[in-house]
């Protein structure tokens, strides 16, 4: 049984079965028969968007992404997409999105937060995307041997201050080893004074290298200065552009100007939004079947094919894109990297006084990994997991903004739950991961998700007509669910009546030979 929004392989994925199909073609005309439709003719039943125009002689290419916009000087445009590809019960058709990206005329609604009070005042159409290419690709240049060695350097350095301090103490005679603690004892004050100020100054440190981010208004703890950082960027960049440079899709693939298309016309849509405008976005599709993207803080945009493979449209596709993008101008790079030094600088601290205090070697092994797991699993994962769930929030928004159909941002996680479930894969609990699990981030966008209408209402985007795709996937479920156990029922008893019939003739043998043996007698 073919499964639904996009378990299955490329070719089931009404996303990009078009594009499969017209892989090879180089350039694509408008048909005549495919104006900007003035009225509403008919209604997608997943899409749900207010102006369709059947145009059964249109396939589903990246050239086909011209986002319909009403201009200035009254000029238009718009955004034709071909299904006709089935999807369980249902079956898309061409459909042409109509003023989906009006900019003007924006009106505030209560209830919005100040990232989304306004729109982008332009928002120019997909077919403009001429700016983006793919970088020239060039010999990746080594991490500095710094970066490397300085992490181990750092734990080294710890290990061998605390071990010499054990051996120090352990060396010691009795009567020096009193004399010591008697000073202790007379100068605790002083070592308390010495601390307190130590604490004091940790503490100024910390507040002085807080910064506001001007995006959500959270406070956030910058060590790693902007400037150095993007050195950073660019050095990762060039390694990741050295691991792919066999796996780069060109540029003339369906599927790399489908994704440069929705990056185009997300970032356009959001120009009002710090740090868009300023960064340049190049795109880069890996030809892998690993379902993951990422954004390097430099604009650099890697999304894989097996994530294009999951998506089951663009709506989808928008909100993915929109989450990455919100990690690179939310500065979540820089932040966890700075998370990371003050950690590991704490860190050891810690682990100089396990060595010191520890009588033996294995059991300072022991508690430096208990230290490690606990700093991992109390901070670093959920630091992580935190992050995550604002650049969900920020990408649901930037999403919305663009027009997509935020209601496809849960269903995906759903998707990628129920997919999991099916493949045996084993459920591990949300603390053991870095990022939040499949249902509570479905969970927590469905509760971000009428915010999210509102901004779309903000914006001028066309009302979502259709059925919500959230119900749509449910009641998908509910059948495919009960047409397997109808399957395994079946199956069962077919089985049963197989396993029984060799039975029977076994038995009748022996009964058929004694009855003619009687007869010849």
């Amino acid at each position: 049984m073919s499964l639904l929004y996009g378990l299955q392989s490329t070719r089931r994925n009404p996303f990009l079965s078009g594009v499969n199909n017209l892989a090879n073609r180089r350039q694509w005309t408008s048909p005549a028969s495919c104006p900007l439709a003035p009225k509403l003719r008919a209604v997608n039943a997943y899409w749900g968007l207010n102006t369709v125009n059947h145009c059964h002689s249109v396939t589903l290419l990246p050239r086909n992404f011209l986002f319909c916009r009403t201009l200035n000087n009254k000029k238009s445009r718009c955004l034709s997409s071909a299904q006709s590809k089935e999807l369980g019960v249902l079956t898309y058709r061409c459909t042409v999105w109509g003023d989906s990206v009006l900019r003007q005329g924006a009106r505030k609604v209560a209830g919005v937060p100040a990232l989304a009070a306004s729109c982008s005042p332009s928002c120019p159409a997909v077919k403009e995307a001429r700016s983006f290419r793919t970088s020239a690709r060039v010999q990746a240049a080594p991490v500095p041997l710094l970066l490397l060695i300085l992490k181990p350097v750092q734990k080294l350095l710890a290990i061998i201050v605390g071990r010499g301090i054990r051996k120090w103490w352990q060396a010691l005679p009795p009567n020096k080893k009193e004399l010591f603690k008697d000073s202790v004892r007379k100068n605790k004050w002083r070592l308390l004074l010495g601390l307190s100020a130590f604490g004091l100054l940790f503490v100024v440190f910390y507040f002085t290298h807080l910064e506001v981010s001007p995006v959500t208004g959270r406070s956030k703890l910058l060590l790693v200065g902007k400037e150095h950082f993007r050195l950073l960027s660019d050095l990762e960049y060039e390694v990741w552009m050295e691991e792919f440079k066999n796996d780069l899709l060109p540029e003339r693939d369906p599927r790399y100007l489908t994704v440069k298309a929705m990056v185009y016309h997300l970032t356009q849509c959001n120009q009002d939004i710090p740090g868009i405008s300023e960064t340049n976005w190049v795109v880069h599709v890996v030809d892998s079947p690993a379902v993951n993207a990422f954004v390097l803080p430099n604009g650099q945009v890697f999304i894989f094919t097996g994530l294009l493979n999951s998506v089951t449209d663009m709506h989808q596709l928008s909100f993915l894109l929109g989450h990455e993008i919100a990690h690179a101008v939310l500065g979540h790079a820089a932040e966890k990297a700075s998370l990371v030094h003050l950690l590991d600088f704490l860190g050891m601290i810690f682990l100089t006084m396990i060595w010191a205090i520890c009588p033996r070697d294995s059991l300072a092994v022991l508690g430096q990994w208990i230290q490690s797991k606990l700093q991992e699993y109390m901070f670093d994962r959920p630091y992580s997991r935190t992050l995550e769930a604002e650049a969900d929030k920020v990408g649901l928004q930037l999403a919305a903004k663009a027009c997509a159909d935020v209601r496809a941002s849960s269903v995906f996680w759903q998707q990628m739950e129920f997919s999991e479930s099916l493949h045996g894969h084993p459920k591990l609990p949300e603390w053991l991961s870095t990022h939040p699990s499949h249902g509570n981030r479905a969970e927590y966008l469905d509760r971000l998700i009428p915010q999210a209408l509102k901004l779309r209402e903000v914006c001028n985007c066309p009302p979502l007509s259709g059925p919500d795709p959230r119900l749509l996937f449910r009641l998908t479920v509910k059948r495919f669910l009960e047409d397997s156990e109808k399957e395994d029922l079946n199956t069962t008893v077919k089985k049963q009546k197989m396993d029984a019939l060799p039975i029977q003739k076994q038995e009748q043998i022996p009964l058929t030979y004694v009855l003619e043996k009687r007869t010849a007698g």
